[in-house]
This record gives C-alpha cells, structure tokens and sequence, in this order.
C-alpha cells in the first residue's frame, strides 16, 4: 500500500469513528385518558367511537411500527374520571397485590414512562401508591414532596437508556430523560387528602432546578411532560399552566402536555405567542397536546444529530392523530380487542354498576319545558352544585358569602331533534341517568360577582327569547332558534321574571345592544330587591366562569374555587348522598304573559305526558313530526 492510500484510509477511519447517521426518535403521548380504557360510554350505556384507549392502542401500534426507534409516555389523569375508575377504587377496591386496570393494558402496551396528574390524587396517597406499584414502567413528578421529608413523593425524573438505530442502520446508546409535572393547585383541589401530607413547587422553578441535573448525569435530550395547559401572557408563580413557560428553559427538547383536554398543535392555538402550528412546536420546541379521553394520539418526531460526544435536534415535527375524523364523520381506526381480553371482568363489572340504582327520584325528571319554565331536569343540577359547593365553602373565607347556582338546559330539542329530551320516570336513577341530566364533561367553578352582574348574566341569558309585540297577532313565537339552550342560564337562589315585550339586551354574540333594556323584573334575594352592590358566589362550570357565551363580567377572572371535579361527578355524589330526591321545579322565575297574545314553543311529543304538571301552559296542537305546539296562557 502507497503512503497516500494508507493515510487516506486512517482518515477515513477517523472520520468514520466520529461520524454518525441521524437518528430519528419518535415520541408517543396519551394524556387525560380518564380510565376510559375501553370504547364505551357508561353514561349512555352504548359503545363509542369517539374516546376510549382501545382506540388509541391501534394509532399506537401503527405509530411504532412506522418508526425504528419510539418511546410512549402518559401524560396522567389516567386513574379517575369513569365509572370504571371509581368502581376500581371505592367499589370494588384493589385487592393486595393486585394490578390496577390501567396497569394491566399499560404494561402490555410496553409504556416507557409515566407522569401523575392532578386527578391521581383524588382517591387519597393509599391508593395512589398501591396502584403505582402495578406499573412496569417508571413514574415521574418533579414538583411534590413529602411535606415532612421535604424528599420528592416520586422521582422527579427518569433517564431511560435506549438502543437505537440511525438512518444507516447502527445502534447507538441515547439516554432519554423524562421529567413531569402537576399543577401546584392539587393542595386546594385535594386539600383533604394532601394537607399536612406533601407540597407542590412551582412548575417552572423545579423545572430550571433539575433539567441542568440531567443533562449532568448523561441526559442526551430531555422531554418535559407537564400536566399542565397552555396560556397567553406571562404567569403567576404556581400557575395551574406553566407550558409557554417551560419551552423557555434551556435544555427541554420536547414537551409532552396535557390537563386542559385541548388539542396541540390545532389552529385553536395559531394567534399564541411563538407558535409554529406547521411544526407543531413553541418557542421552537415540538410539543403536543392529544385531548381528553384517548381521543387523539400526540406524535413528535426529533431528527437528533451527534454533534462530538452530545445529540442535538436538528429537525423537529409535532402532530395529532386523531381515532375518529369530525369531517368524514367516521372512525379512523378499530378498537383494538387486547383491552377487552385483558380487562374484559372489569369492564363487565363496571356495566353491572352503571345499571345500578344510585338514588330515588320521587317525580319525574324532564326537560320538554326547560326553555320556558323552571324545569326539574335543570332544578337537580343547580341542586348538586349547591350542595357540591356547600361543603367546598366551608371553614374557608367564602363560607359566609350568599351562594347562588346558574345552570342550563343541554338536551332540549332543536338541531338535535324532536327526542333528544331529558325524560327519566320517577323512580329508581342509575349512574347511566346522569348523562341524561349533565352531558358535556364540564368541570365545576365557583365565581365571585357582585348582584350588578347577576343581573347582566340574566339579561344575556333572556335574549333566547324572540321579542313578543303586544298589539300584534294573537299567536307569537317564543324562542328564538338560532339560540343555544346551553347559554340559556337559569340562576337558583334568586327569584325574577322575564318581560319579553322589552327588547333583548345583548344580541346574539353578547354584545349589549339596547342599553335602555331590561328584561329582568322583579329581580329578588332572599324576598328583597337584589342589591347589585352585594356579593354572591355563583355555582357555575368551567365553560361559562372563563367566558364561554360572552356573557358580561364573566372572563375566568372571577373563579375563586377552580374545582377538580365534572359537574356530573358532583350530580353523582349529591344522589349518593341524599339516596331519594324530589326534583320538581321550586318555580323561582318565569315567563310574564302577555294579554291578549298566546306565546308558543314547540316541544317534543313525550312532553304530553307531564303537560299536567305545568298548570300555565295548554297543548296547541300535535304537529305530527314528533312535535307539539304549546302555549304559555294568556
């Protein structure tokens, strides 16, 4: 060999060694999954296509297989949010030894790493514990310790070392660190189970803590997974979401992020600050965020270099995939049949608890007149979150604070249908009712407002109704149908009535539109004229105390108590508590007829049959489609 050739093959030798092909690593996320493990709604009592992890398991799989080298983490919120997780916990409880559910599917899905969210503490440190040792994968939290020891209650990070191949074929050695996340807020949302026994730092304090400790210990890239949602503008210190925050710490190389049941990347989120939705990234940083109840998949690709003795990431892509498509109206994948061979007893046993009784109704709960007159339907909800907040209220700085309760009608005709009515027999309510009773997964809040806007929050709520002209024709249409029921709030605690020959107050995006207006009269508190310099508190969910509606003076800054619990969960435990309820309508407002004019709705047929409980209405007609005629008495 010539003295050229034998140089020119050490420096290819050189070259060789210190070279390497890219190495792509695709991340895997679930989050808020909420033990809906199986495709099925326990509330409805029927299969879904829209939720469940058997369906996600299928995007899993397909996700891996397309990828050389993948890791899955959940995201948390994993433990309670279903019939199945509250029949685990306190119906059927883990036995010694025994594998949680979750644990069973996680484990065969081989999951690499887990992060606990806020709802993992609602059944108590037991038995967060007990079924944390089920897990075959580690757990992480960064941000609560022991309140004695002052020692982190889980790891607050893991570093998992991977084989993986590069583009070339080679196997290198990555380490991966995986560090989570929770909002501090658990110590108020589960004061009772967590007081005196942990605390909770700041999200982003003990981010910027240990992010530097795992690169020193041989983090080649880190994912921070942060049960915790994204917001604009700057945040408090302990803020519930800390994301935007945590893409501004040096050495995160992903996100993985959950807790509000958005979707990340999506255009709900392109006008946010350095938000690249194309990349799917913040600040830079890929990141996703895959919705509530396994509905979608978070999938991030990092194309990662080596750069001498480190990986850098060179290219990033974050996307979702979602198990049903909205446009097409049809499932993108199958459920996958390892669940029900796995858990199939537990799903069994869940369906024998969702059939059974939880309370006694001593009337009938319907909704056929829940736009036009105090309703049952809307009178137990109010009732529940009352109570819900009764109990939450006390020995705190609010106990003494006059409480309302502002609910709506959700199942009330319309665009849906001439049957989609809440229509439940008076007798025996099972756990499948509540769904009749409270649909959306809206969690509840308690806003602290002055009466000034209770009366506005009434106003927006009244223009529902089409304005009646007393010297017009002898029948007038009610309701205005391009009106949502759901923003047609009703507020228990206070009495008033509805004048609807005075035009509506706000139009209908919620912007006041007669200034002079009110449809509001005889607005009263405990028999007085409502002061509108008074105080209340108000029982409401999430949707409306953060604006949802655009009604005045309501725009998230109001909460005072940012309840960890869906309003349902709160219907479910008032009917376990009271074992038999009288939900009939306490008819604190109504209408104000107008003489000489008849003033119709229309309702679906199997109002017929508790017409007689509603003495001020009188059937008009039956219109043959599923419809009635009825009209307010003149």
């Amino acid at each position: 060999m010539t003295r050229q050739l034998f140089a020119a093959s050490l420096l290819a030798v050189a070259v060789s060694s210190t070279w390497a092909a890219p190495v792509k690593l695709r991340l895997l996320e679930t989050s808020d999954i909420h033990m809906n493990l199986v495709n099925y709604d326990y509330y409805q009592d029927k299969a879904t296509d829209d939720f469940g992890l058997a369906k996600t398991i299928s995007l899993i799989k397909t996700a891996r297989a397309e990828a050389r080298n993948s890791v899955l983490i959940d995201n948390g919120d994993l433990l309670q949010g279903s019939p199945m997780g509250d029949l685990v916990a306190k119906v059927k409880p883990l036995k010694k030894g025994e594998t949680h559910p979750a644990y069973t599917v996680m484990n065969a899905l081989r999951y690499d790493a887990g992060n606990i969210g806020n709802h993992e503490f609602n059944f108590g440190l037991p038995f967060l514990k007990q079924a944390l040792q089920g897990a075959a994968f580690p757990y992480v939290s960064a941000n609560v310790t022991d309140a004695k020891t002052g020692k982190p209650l889980l790891q607050p990070y893991t570093l998992l070392k991977r084989k993986v191949q590069d583009e070339d074929g080679k196997t290198h050695t990555l380490t991966v660190g995986v560090i989570g996340f929770v909002p501090p807020q658990i110590l108020m949302w589960d004061k009772a189970n967590l007081e005196g026994r942990v605390q909770a730092q700041d999200i982003l304090e003990s981010a910027r803590r240990y992010v530097p400790e795992m690169k020193k210990k041989g983090a080649d890239i880190v994912v921070a997974v942060a049960h915790s949602g994204f917001e604009k503008g700057e945040q408090p210190r302990f803020a519930e979401n800390s994301v935007a925050g945590l893409a501004e710490v040096a050495g995160i190389d992903a996100i993985l992020f959950g807790h509000a049941h958005a979707e990340f990347p999506s255009k709900a989120f392109a006008d946010y600050p350095k938000v690249n939705i194309d990349k799917g990234t913040i600040n830079g940083v890929a990141a996703t965020m895959p919705g509530r109840w396994g509905d979608h998949l978070g999938v991030i690709d990092l194309t990662l270099d080596k750069v001498g003795r480190s990986w850098k990431v060179i290219d990033q892509q974050a996307s979702l995939r979602p198990i049903f498509d909205k446009k097409a109206k049809k499932p993108t994948v199958d459920a996958d049949p390892m669940v029900r061979e796995l858990i199939g007893h537990v799903h069994d046993d869940t369906l024998s608890y969702v059939r059974g009784q939880v309370a006694q109704s001593t009337a009938p709960i319907y909704s056929y007149f829940a736009q036009v007159a105090d309703d049952p339907s809307v009178q137990i909800v109010s009732q529940a979150q009352l109570w819900y907040v009764q109990n939450a209220v006390r020995g705190t700085e609010y106990e003494k604070l006059p409480l309302l309760s502002a609910a709506a009608p959700f199942k009330a005709g319309g665009r849906q249908g001439w049957g989609y009515y809440t229509d439940i027999p008076a007798g025996p309510l099972a756990i499948k009712h509540l769904a009749d009773l409270y649909i959306y997964p809206n969690t509840l809040k308690v806003v602290k407002v002055k009466g000034s806007d209770v009366r506005e929050w009434l106003e927006r709520s009244a223009g529902q109704f089409n304005r009646i002209d007393p010297q017009g024709p002898a029948a007038q249409e009610l309701i205005n149908p391009d009106f949502r029921s759901y923003n047609f709030d009703t507020i228990d605690g206070v009495s008033y009535d509805i004048d609807v020959t005075q035009p509506s107050r706000y139009d209908m995006d919620g912007k006041l539109a007669n200034a002079a207006a009110h449809r509001i009269v005889n607005l009263r508190y405990d028999g007085k004229p409502l002061d509108d310099s008074q105080t209340f508190l108000v029982a409401t969910n999430n949707y409306r105390a953060s604006g949802g509606g655009n009604f005045a003076g309501l725009n998230g800054k109001q909460i005072v108590i940012d309840a960890p619990d869906e309003n349902r969960e709160a219907l479910a435990r008032y009917l376990a508590s009271k074992g038999s309820v009288n939900p009939s309508r306490d008819n604190n407002w109504r209408i104000l007829p107008v003489a000489g004019v008849g003033l119709r709705f229309s309702t679906g047929s199997g109002a017929r049959s508790v017409l007689a409980r509603h003495p001020e209405f009188t059937l008009v007609s039956d219109n043959g489609d599923g419809s009635l005629s009825i009209e307010l008495i003149k």
